[in-house]
């Protein structure tokens, strides 16, 4: 591992070096240019799922419900009574930024946006976690009902979907490439694929979003002066040369976004819970993270840190432990001379190939062949909804309430009604999730959902690998952006140009 990450300082530095002779900054900036590793897929909030549409929508749409750092539920476009256990009054504030057009949105456009996402014939995945609304009814412009089937203390934490005009949804207007809501930014242009522009209402300053794949290319540009901001998906032998540049600064804080190995559980080997529980142990996780990732991230047990208030508090008990991951192995069927082939499926950015050759070495020492396939980001991604893998890496992204496990374990949600993409059918952890989202109290509510979080580290569905830093690099004269945990976008609200 050590020579492997001294060939990989080495060689990126060399190429820094030979790339960056004769770079000149141009001398003008009308915008910021932000680097991206994948593009938006889709900018319609009733749709998008993917980590980039979701941050950039945070910036075009505005939502009744917002969180606080401790991922408690605060007003954003409202705020809320509950006047009955299963019975929500949200009341518009007064002060409410308007859509693009001028007009102030209504609580006509409120109901019109959820309506239309729980509706089955509008197919959107975020439809399952919404469920829960039984009638929504509207009391005058301002002031709407949520009534809900079961009594929920959290329901406000649910209602973070971005509110779109009444009137363009009821013409189906095209929001996935012509977003039209009262955010903080207003859409600007689309030329291509890669090259997404926003203007920020307050003051028209323009941010162009482009991507650039290649995680070290990113780099060069920052350092060329062709792009000015780029966040995470940085080689991370790298970020300690980028502190050492007078032109670039770089600002780095501890991440909440949880990386986790998928499995297809209806596929015949890794069905079988002692291959997960054998892959599980197989993987050293603290060289990884040392080697890989300069440290720039921290274990992870569960999905929901421990600083969450239903995070979980337990340990792990997938120690690295090769002599195990044999055993299990053994008792799965599998030998020398029966060896254990799998495929893993990454995209093509070097750091996860990187993460993706080290894990097949890994595993490969305790008896698992690992093929590695690598896609562009919208084929992989593409693959993952439709369950066609055995193994590949993400990370979910924003995770603030525990709705993420209904999304993403519940039976009943399988794509496209949900994210349960490893098909991981199992009544125990419905009967927790169910039990978690009828519980009257919070308190009830974070004892269900760790009780689940053990239930899932014991039946693997995901194998838990680590929070990873939030790492920001930029251009000197970029000033005031605010690096969040989940890493969304939201500090370019408060970014000024310091000439």
């Amino acid at each position: 591992m050590s020579y492997f990450r001294g060939v990989v300082v080495r060689s990126a530095l060399l190429l820094l070096l030979v790339l960056l002779s004769g770079c000149s900054e141009r001398e003008t900036q009308l915008e910021v240019r932000f680097g991206i590793s994948s593009a938006p897929l889709n900018l319609d909030p009733r749709f998008a799922t993917d980590a980039t549409s979701e941050r950039i929508n945070r910036l075009l749409y505005q939502p009744l419900v917002e969180f606080d750092e401790a991922a408690r539920p605060v007003p954003a476009m409202a705020r809320w009574e509950r006047l009955t256990p299963n019975h929500y009054r949200f009341y518009l504030k007064v002060d409410r930024a308007p859509f693009i057009n001028g007009r102030r949105p209504t609580a006509d456009d409120v109901l019109t946006t959820y309506a239309n996402v729980l509706n089955p014939a509008t197919a959107s995945p975020h439809r399952t976690t919404l469920e829960r609304i039984v009638q929504l009814r509207l009391i005058d412009a301002e002031t709407i009902d949520f009534h809900i089937k079961i009594a929920d203390p959290l329901f406000p934490a649910y209602l973070t979907l971005g509110i779109l005009p009444a009137e363009l949804i009821k013409q189906d207007h095209d929001f996935s490439h012509s977003p039209q809501g009262s955010g903080p930014f207003k859409f600007a242009d689309w030329p291509e694929e890669g090259n997404l522009a926003l203007m920020r209402r307050r003051d028209h300053q323009l941010f162009r979003f482009l991507r650039v794949a290649d995680p070290t290319v990113r780099l060069l540009k920052l350092m060329h002066g062709e792009i000015d901001m780029v966040q995470n998906d940085l080689p991370p032998e790298l970020i300690g040369y980028l502190k050492q540049q007078p032109e670039i600064a770089v600002t780095q804080r501890n991440g909440i976004n949880f990386s986790y190995l998928g499995l297809n559980l209806s596929d015949k080997a890794t069905a079988k819970l002692k291959v997960r529980r054998a892959i599980a142990h197989a993987i050293d996780r603290q060289t990884i993270i040392r080697t890989l990732f300069n440290d720039g991230a921290v274990t992870a047990n569960a999905m929901l840190p421990t600083q969450h208030w239903s995070g979980y508090r337990g340990n792990s008990p997938y120690r690295y432990d090769p002599a195990a991951a044999r055993a299990l192995l053994t008792e799965a069927g599998y030998g020398e001379n029966n060896r254990l082939k799998l495929v893993y499926k990454s995209s093509s950015d070097p750091l996860r190939l990187r993460l993706a050759t080290v894990l097949q070495h890994q595993l490969q020492a305790v008896g698992i062949d690992l093929e590695i396939r690598s896609y562009d980001w919208s084929t992989l991604f593409g693959d993952i909804k439709a369950g066609r893998f055995q193994l590949y890496s993400l990370a979910w992204v924003g995770i603030r309430t525990p709705d993420i496990f209904r999304y993403a374990f519940h039976s009943e949600s399988l794509p496209p009604s949900g994210a349960n993409r490893g098909r991981f059918i199992d009544h125990t952890a419905d009967h927790l999730i169910e039990s978690a989202e009828t519980s009257e109290t919070l308190q009830g509510q974070a004892q269900h959902y760790r009780s689940l979080q053990q239930y899932l580290l014991e039946q693997l569905p995901y194998i838990p690998l680590w929070y990873e830093h939030q790492t920001v690099a930029s251009r000197r004269f970029i000033k005031g952006y605010r690096l969040a945990a989940d890493g969304n976008y939201d500090g370019l609200t408060e970014v000024v140009l310091e000439r």
